[in-house]
């Protein structure tokens, strides 16, 4: 049925006037009053409207209605009969309804009966916003409305609609229309009168009146804004818990610009107005705009120097985190909730442990479960890699018991923190949290177990396994990568490298045993009684292993640093570039570790060459034959404050002038896939960078070390204090206590007496047995790495490979690929092999007894290296060609003394000789024979006479010595 409504001004208004409102109101009719965004009207009133009529309108607001006090008059402005009154027609001959004041009487007309009834006279002063005044007209007049018409408005609060519409129409229209409203209503009080309506349209377009208002930055901010924004977020709650979504989006919308412009209003709401916030995100969960909305009005509360409180920050975690994860929320929403939760990390350290646990538990488990689901659509696809399958099963079995144990460790802090009475929000404001998934499980044995204990270093310990388990997921999963750096992992990486929480947090506790312990002191010596032990014991709390949860952290940096939203994040932010300049250099506490060493500047020198060359827009033809390497964290940088690596020094100082768009605060530099700076740096930046870095002396050659069987890129090469193990555990643990401590002689030694080199240590899994896992076969090894170091540069220029046991036959295997692929360049450019026990032919450890094989379980790459392998032939075979042909020298170490592998009772061990003098030398080249030395030990000098170190360096001085023929 189509509506028209004619509604005639109880002023005197002229014929064309009539006409213009006539048409306005059609667009009252056939709107929805949908969302401020999808407003389906135009305004229709005039961008110069007269003040008298916005005074009128404004009153209307203002009085609840429209009063007939004054005298009737007969005629208009323009000599014509006056009319005034509200008349309703309801087309296709239903029903017409007229209400006028033409002669003290009101005549009501209906069609359908073809004839007129007359109702007894008004009083004088009838004024319709009186609903609980009834007369015999409101009755009749009620009667004949259409129910539904004007929502929940009855006939007699017509007038005060209109005016609202009616301003809104206005304030729409045109600046000069808002600077009016604001003129006649300086005090807000007609908008905040329209705002608490009890009728909706009025709540509605009152919202859109202050949103004109509000956002018209020419305007000055009346003293209301502060009420108003109050009003808005009370309307948007109650619309809310009626689903009325509508008008909980124009609120909204309004109250999203009060809090914009106003400091004030900004006081307000983070002072009484969160709660309400909250409230109406949990009954508004699909709703995207509506989410948006409050994402956005918190972010802007918590950004502009405001704080919310630790209880609130808890409260408000149950719904920050379902926007970053949950599928139906936006990039904006997910941005905007990485960016409230880094700053409620940022306010409360130790305390926000559990949330910032309990983000990295769900981000652990929501990626699992989609691993889960590839993986099994993957064993469906014919020509799937049995052996990669399997070590990804063996990845996902693990990481999912650690997010189990993670999400256990997050409930059981968080009853640490703040008991076990979860029954209330207000007894336990992190309930909403834990009431995800996956802590349900873990909540309700928290309920039952009252007795539990946990500390800092179980914490800790439980984020470490998290941190290495997400790692181990994603490493070689761009995937994956993109989606963790979506899930806002850079705000935890960020907060577990610059700060101390976890230490922060032992210190608490330490403290707070030292009190009780006191306390119990003084209560027992009062009492004339000894104190019993104390399980509270300072002296008996453990450390938690931050160490190794920032070496883990680092590590999972360098992975995501080749993306280049990562990069822009990173170079966004100041503070973080300069931490991970100053922790490769060793200089800040926590960063004496070799390897977060390299791992800072690895993620360093992925994100700064790829934002050089990308700010620059010019040069990009340039480059295209010349990518930035990429530094995986399988490859370890060793010394990396040395001058080889000086060029990024002078890239720093260019990147922090021209990182306009970094923010001083850093905290916002953390978010997720909206993040990040601006490339827009001038060429002249790039330019002067070239030409400083152009005359540094670049190291002519590359040594890269690769360790063998259960070996490390660190462990492997520390100097022995014995040439021979006189402590072994199980084969498992071959080379586990070898090579701990003591001087690392590649990142010592080397640098020192050759110091024209890049120094690189290589990283791989290896396994002896399948009890520990499963790893790839040499092959597989050997194509990853290969891959790795082509990326890196590594190969561009003189190389020489100095590899122990297995490392030897994956280095000869890497150059068998690289011929293959007629990746010419790598080949070319290694010009030297050095092999410590190397198992050229085959190693007497594959060959064990079959029934020691159904013990051990071998791992694939053990069983590739049987004595007479053919595969181990034909890769000798080659690099023989290449000897032959002049194109790299040799270099090749043996053991003497059989090696510890299985220890007894009573100190004997099962020993063998791992690798002979007749598998060691392969056939060509230079052979040393390392007297009283066995296996684990040959490539550990005991000083740097030890025949294993000076012909290792007289080598590399004679490759240095060809490159200049």
């Amino acid at each position: 049925m189509l509506f028209l409504i004619y509604f005639v001004s109880f002023f005197l208004l002229s014929l064309g006037k009539v006409s213009m409102l006539v048409a306005a109101i059609m667009d009252v009719v056939t709107s929805n009053c949908e969302s401020a965004d999808k407003i389906m009207f135009k305004p229709s009133l005039p961008k110069n409207a007269i003040m008298r009529d916005i005074a009128a309108a404004i009153e209307v607001i203002e009085e609840g209605g429209i009063h007939w006090d004054e005298p009737p008059e007969d005629k208009d402005d323009k000599g014509g009969k006056g009319m005034k009154g509200i008349g309703i027609k309801i087309l296709e001959g239903t029903t017409v309804l007229g209400l006028s004041r033409t002669n003290g009487r009101v005549e009501m007309e209906d069609s359908d009966a073809d004839h007129m009834k007359t109702v007894q006279s008004l009083p004088q002063s009838f004024s319709f916003n009186k609903a609980n005044e009834r007369f015999p007209v409101q009755d009749r007049v009620s009667s004949v409305v259409v129910p539904g018409l004007w929502d929940d408005l009855h006939s007699e609060h017509v007038a005060v609609p209109f005016a609202a519409w009616a301003l809104a129409n206005w304030a729409m229209a045109s600046e000069v229309n808002r600077s009016h409203i604001q003129e006649l209503d300086r005090d807000g009080q007609a908008v905040m009168t329209a705002l608490v309506a009890p009728e909706r349209s009025v709540k509605w377009h009152g919202s859109l009146v202050a949103r004109f208002l509000l956002k018209d930055q020419n305007l000055p901010l009346n003293e209301s804004v502060s009420d108003w924004t109050s009003s808005l977020l009370s309307t948007a709650f109650q619309a809310s818990k009626v689903q009325d979504v509508s008008l909980v989006e124009v609120a909204l919308s309004a109250f999203l610009v009060a809090i914009e412009r106003s400091p004030d209003a900004r006081e307000v709401v983070m002072d009484k107005g969160l709660q309400l916030m909250r409230e109406t995100a949990k009954q508004t969960p699909k709703h995207k705009s509506v989410q948006g909305s409050l994402a956005k009005a918190l972010e802007l509360l918590c950004c502009e120097g405001l704080h919310m409180s630790l209880e609130e920050s808890q409260k408000w975690s149950g719904i920050l985190l379902p926007w970053v994860f949950s599928k139906p929320c936006s990039d904006t929403v997910r941005a905007s909730a990485i960016n409230i939760l880094a700053h409620v990390l940022e306010d409360y350290g130790p305390s926000s442990l559990p949330i910032s646990q309990g983000w990295l538990t769900i981000m652990l488990t929501d990626v699992l479960s989609t691993k889960k689901s590839a993986l099994m659509t993957g064993n469906n696809q014919p020509g799937t890699d049995k052996v990669k399958t399997q070590i990804d099963q063996s990845n996902i079995v693990s990481a999912s018991q650690i997010a189990n144990q993670l999400a256990i460790a997050v409930v059981n802090l968080a009853g640490t923190q703040l008991g076990t009475s979860t029954d209330s929000e207000d007894m336990f404001p992190l309930v909403d949290m834990l009431s995800l998934e996956p802590f349900v499980g873990p909540l309700k044995n928290l309920k039952k177990d009252k007795n539990f204990k946990v500390n800092a270093a179980d914490s800790a310990l439980a984020t470490l396994k998290g941190i290495k388990a997400l790692t181990e997921v994603c490493a070689e999963d761009s995937s994956c990568q993109s989606k963790i750096t979506d899930f806002g992992v850079m705000c935890l990486l960020r907060r577990l490298l610059l700060e101390d929480d976890y230490e922060q947090l032992a210190a608490i506790e330490a403290y707070d045993a030292s009190r009780a312990l006191e306390a119990q002191d003084h209560v027992s010596s009062s009492s004339g009684q000894s104190s019993a032990a104390n399980t509270n014991d300072s002296s008996s709390l453990r450390v938690p292993p931050t160490a190794h949860i920032r070496r883990h952290a680092a590590r999972l940096l360098t992975v995501l640093s080749v993306l280049p939203k990562v990069q822009k994040i990173i170079v966004a932010d100041e503070t973080w570039c300069k931490w991970l300049e100053e922790c490769s250099k060793g200089k800040i506490p926590g960063c004496n570790d070799l390897k977060i060493q390299s791992y800072a500047k690895a993620t360093l020198l992925n994100v700064l060459c790829n934002y050089q060359s990308n700010s620059v827009n010019g040069d990009m033809t340039d480059k295209k034959n010349e990518p930035c390497p990429h530094y995986a964290e399988m490859i370890f940088l060793i010394n990396p404050e040395r001058p080889h690596w000086k060029c990024l020094d002078k890239v720093m100082p260019n990147i922090e002038d021209g990182s306009s768009s970094a923010n001083d605060d850093s905290t916002e530099c953390v978010g997720g896939p909206s993040s990040g700076a601006s490339s827009d740096d001038d060429s002249s930046t790039s330019t002067s960078t070239s030409e400083n870095c152009s005359g540094l002396d670049i190291a002519p050659l590359d040594v890269v070390f690769v360790h063998g069987l259960r070996g490390g890129p660190f462990k492997s090469w520390r100097l022995s204090e014995d040439k021979s193990s006189t402590k072994s555990g199980l084969v498992e643990k071959i080379d586990e206590e070898a090579g701990k401590q003591g001087t690392f002689w590649p990142g010592e030694w080397l640098p020192a007496d050759f110091p024209d080199a890049r120094v690189f240590s290589l990283q791989y899994k290896t396994n002896l047995t399948q009890w520990s896992g499963a790893s790839l076969p040499l092959l597989e090894v050997s194509s990853m790495l290969l891959e790795k170091l082509i990326a890196a540069g590594i190969g561009d220029r003189p190389v020489v490979f100095v590899t122990h046991s297995l490392g030897g036959l994956v280095v000869k295997q890497m150059l068998y690929q690289a011929e293959a692929e007629k990746r010419d360049n790598f080949v070319k450019n290694t010009i030297g092999l050095v092999f410590y026990s190397c198992p050229h032919f085959g190693s007497k450890l594959a060959d064990m007894p079959w029934r020691m094989g159904l013990v051990f379980r071998p791992a694939p790459t053990i069983g590739e290296l049987r004595s007479g392998s053919p595969r181990l032939v034909e890769l000798n075979n080659f690099i023989g060609d290449l000897h032959e042909k002049g194109m790299l020298e040799v270099l090749s170490f043996s053991e003497t003394k059989v090696t510890p592998i299985v220890e007894g009772y009573g100190g004997w061990a099962f020993r063998m000789e791992i690798v002979p003098i007749e598998s060691a030398y392969p056939g060509f080249g230079h052979l040393v024979v390392l007297d009283s030395t066995d296996h684990i030990n040959s490539c550990k000098p005991l000083s740097r006479t030890d025949p294993s170190y000076k012909e290792t360096l007289d080598f590399l001085h004679k490759m240095k010595a060809r490159l200049h023929k």
